[in-house]
């Protein structure tokens, strides 16, 4: 039987024939090859980025042909699933705002817009993008590609009755490419990698089968879907001589795009001129990004082996990829599927205190706190954790350092998070929070506080052959060709505002005689053995999430050196240095202690993996993040400062 209640599907009388298909692997029937090479660019690395700079995009790389447009994950697809319970969309909103600035251009040039905007309700998104291109005087054609069912036989028994969301892979893409042709194509959840594979087997007339070009594809996409962390952004670091850049530079960051030849030759890229920098360094870091075991990285086209990945920079712009091949076990059979659950309900306060003892101000404001909840409710002290905001929020100290916490700093901001069983004891907690006006220590202010439902995913398999998906297409009609003619001058007008607008900001902030040149031109050389240094003055790192486990890389500057990383970063050396992400609060007594680092003994566990094609690690920590970024109660709830708290540790390399 199948369930198709949860991507709300509709009939639509006025849209060209459906079709309905399920996700098994088909060959394709004779694909042609559209083009000898194909020029994808990410115009969106996440739901909260920048519509100017794929703007800028569009404008400087006349080459694309594609733009993709990834701004769906964990987060904001839960988002989208509270927000369409509450009687709002389900599709991400900011559409509108993405599609004002790049349709015009984009179907002016003829470049192809893919994005997952929408979310749990395509069919919405799609309605919104084709009145916004009736009101622009554009005729385009909106594709849809989306999970339309999923078979009950094929799910666990208690998930049968959940809105449940599987991550699709290029497959329904392909067939909308092959089909419709459409100006945009929206989508649900589809695999980030997937969302630009799908352009490249359409036009290169590559086959399901011909999994290393399918493997070289996906690690373009993989390199691209973070949008500017290919490219400069989340990289400079003023501690760091090999990252250090002007500011400036940022300002005037490119957003990647990949061209990518029939035969799986992949050079990644950013705009001529433009600020950021691509090097081997930004791509190794993307490389390793939220990637699990490098031997299987999962999509569901291919799973990955990218252990023997490289990089060579052909200019400062232009970077050539290599050595991604399938794994062993090739292509996956099952699809990972997210069910929201529900976590209880999350209650939170924030004060500041400053000048002479405000820690231990905030300390007492935290333990009456406790006290106060736990005479209401016995037992819920427990559900609490609290931290200082300016000493110890982000638990970047290094572990060997024996500093206790000062009391005498200027101002810190104290924050308890608490996740209960039952709203009373949320809206509880806010109100025994706020009473440390008039009952508390001296000197507190500026009080915040707030509760709300707290949902997570919950994460099973299902086999591909029970997923089905729909693709179908709609155009618009612009009814009256003297207002399109009068719309499209007022949109090229517009349009044209827009382009001297975001090429004169970094002509006028950034004048070729300031800009300076990056620091990584410096070579590095070993690090010294036999003395305590800095992790930071060795390596380089970012970190990403997967549910409650956190993955981080370890890149060194001097690539040799990574023999001897390997001796000092052991499991153990790893949970010492994260267990503190334990702590329930800033001033832990023994016992509190000894608890933490009994659980984190039995529950956390660390696999390092070494990926000898950029001489780096790869470290995943399992059960680390407080549940995930959908219900942590963390400040930073994906975890990702970590790459920081690493770094900032001694350590001392062998000869």
């Amino acid at each position: 039987m199948l369930d198709n209640k949860s991507q709300g599907y509709k009939e639509d009388s006025d849209c060209k024939e459906a079709h309905i298909m399920s996700c098994t692997i088909a060959l394709r029937v004779k694909p042609q090859r559209q083009r000898e090479k194909v020029y994808v660019g990410c115009g969106a690395g996440f739901g909260g980025d920048r519509p100017m700079a794929a703007l800028k995009l569009l404008q400087r790389v006349e080459e694309l042909n594609y733009l993709v447009l990834e701004c769906l994950a964990e987060r904001t697809l839960l988002d989208r699933f509270q927000a369409r319970e509450s009687g709002g969309v389900g599709y991400d909103p900011r559409i509108s705002e993405w599609m004002n600035l790049l349709l015009p251009l984009a179907v002016e040039r003829g470049v192809c817009i893919i994005t997952n905007m929408g979310a749990q309700d395509p069919h919405g998104a799609r309605e919104k993008v084709l009145e916004i291109a009736s009101s622009l005087g554009v005729s385009i054609t909106v594709g849809l590609a989306y999970q339309f069912a999923l078979t009950k036989a094929g799910m666990d028994p208690h998930l049968r009755e959940i809105d449940c969301t599987t991550y699709l892979g290029a497959k329904p893409i392909v067939e909308c490419l092959e089909k419709y042709r459409p100006n945009v194509i929206i989508t649900s959840r589809v695999a980030d990698a997937s969302l630009f594979l799908a352009p490249m087997i359409y036009e290169l007339g590559w086959n399901w089968n011909q999994l290393y070009l399918i493997a070289m594809g996906s690690l373009a996409g993989h390199l691209l879907e973070c949008g500017c962390q290919l490219t400069g952004g989340y990289f400079m670091h003023p501690g760091d001589k090999y990252r250090d850049m002007p500011f400036q530079e940022l300002l005037d960051i490119s957003l990647p795009y990949a061209e990518i030849s029939f035969d799986g030759e992949v050079c990644v890229a950013k705009a001529g001129g433009s600020g950021g920098v691509l090097n081997v360094s930004t791509c190794s870091e993307q490389l390793l990004y939220e990637i699990g075991d490098p031997s299987a990285y999962i999509t569901p086209d291919v799973i990955m082996d990218v252990r023997d990945v490289s990089f060579r920079s052909l200019s400062k712009d232009k970077v050539l990829c290599a050595g991604a091949k399938p794994s062993a076990a090739l292509v996956p059979n099952k699809f990972l599927m997210l069910a929201p659950k529900d976590k209880g309900w999350k209650g939170w306060g924030e004060i500041s205190y400053g000048g002479y003892e405000c820690v231990e101000r905030a300390k007492a404001a935290e333990f009456l706190v406790r006290s106060w909840m736990e005479e209401v409710y016995p037992g819920v002290k427990n559900c609490i954790i609290s931290y200082i905001i300016g000493l110890d929020s982000l638990k970047a100290t290094n572990i060997d350092s024996d500093i206790s916490l000062p009391s005498a700093i200027g101002d810190i901001r104290l924050r308890m998070d608490g996740v209960f069983e039952q709203e009373e004891q949320a809206i509880q907690f806010t109100k025994e929070f706020i009473a440390l006006y008039t009952n508390g220590p001296a000197g507190g202010g500026g009080i915040s506080t707030g509760h709300k439902k707290e949902m997570t995913l919950e994460k099973a398999l299902i086999r591909r052959e029970h997923v089905h998906y729909h693709i179908v297409a709609k155009q618009n009609k612009i009814m009256h060709t003297d207002a399109k003619s009068t719309n499209l001058k007022g949109v090229t007008q517009t349009h044209a505002r827009h382009i001297r607008l975001s090429t004169s900001i970094p002509i006028e902030t950034i004048s070729n005689s300031s800009r300076k040149p990056l620091s990584p031109e410096i070579q590095p050389g070993p690090a010294p053995s036999g003395q305590k240094i800095l992790l930071y003055n060795v390596a380089h790192s970012r970190t990403g999430d997967k549910g409650n486990d956190l993955n981080f890389s370890i890149i060194p500057h001097f690539l040799p050196d990574i023999s001897r990383l390997k001796k000092v970063l052991t499991p153990q050396w790893v949970k010492k240095v994260v267990s503190v992400l334990m702590n329930s609060t800033s001033f832990p007594d023994k016992d509190e202690t000894e608890r933490r680092e009994r659980w984190v003994e039995e529950n956390v566990k660390v696999e390092i993996y070494e990926v000898t094609g950029v001489s780096s690690l790869n470290v995943v920590v399992r059960e680390i993040l407080d549940g995930g970024v959908n219900c942590s109660r963390r400040i930073d709830r994906h975890g990702k400062c970590v790459s920081d708290l690493v770094l900032c540790q001694q350590v001392v390399l062998p000869p």
